[in-house]
């Protein structure tokens, strides 16, 4: 029995959480990277320090936080821009996609093409915004839609599709999912 050892165990799995830190990680050091830009590198900066807070809140190592925002200093983050999508996903749920990119273009692009896979389409601007309230922490929603079992799972693919993509910062969804 090749291969049913307890160090492969540890190896695989390791390797899947460490592919996920990754890239939350690199998502993290993309934003710290842009704020920094706004900013010039200055820490105290409210904006940058909530980056900044929110990436210790995931473990994200001190040398990676301060790469990222030399970074920024130097001119390296590029153009990056803020986008946001709006789109209604499986069941009528509301969503609200934000991104970091440096193509609007190719983001646009990639984002209809996996909501197009999941039976989704884009949204006009304001006609998913209307149902969520902005806060400091992203969009809290001001209506719920209730969804059944196979149009939560269809949203919760949907939703990981979307976070794989390396643009995606955030989705927010007004979606209440059913009790298992």
């Amino acid at each position: 029995m090749s291969g049913h050892n307890k160090w492969s165990q540890i190896k695989r799995q390791k390797g899947a959480t460490d592919a996920k830190k990754s890239k939350v990680f690199g998502k993290f050091a993309r934003l710290i990277a842009s704020e920094s830009k706004k900013s010039n590198g200055n820490t105290n900066d409210p904006a940058l320090r909530a980056v900044i807070e929110k990436a210790k809140g995931v473990n994200m190592p001190a040398d990676n936080i301060d790469r990222a925002v030399k970074k920024g200093l130097g001119g390296d983050a590029g153009n990056m821009e803020h986008v946001q999508y709006e789109a209604y996903g499986p069941g009528g749920a509301a969503l609200i996609i934000e991104g970091l990119t440096d193509s609007k273009n190719r983001t646009a692009q990639d984002v209809k093409h996996i909501l197009s896979k999941n039976g989704s389409a884009l949204a006009a601007i304001g006609s998913a915004t209307w149902a969520f309230t902005k806060t400091a922490d992203g969009w809290a929603p001001q209506t719920e839609t209730e969804l059944s079992k196979e149009d939560a799972s269809a949203l919760e693919h949907l939703i990981d599709a979307l976070e794989e993509n390396d643009d995606v910062q955030d989705v927010f969804t007004n979606a209440v999912f059913p009790d298992e």
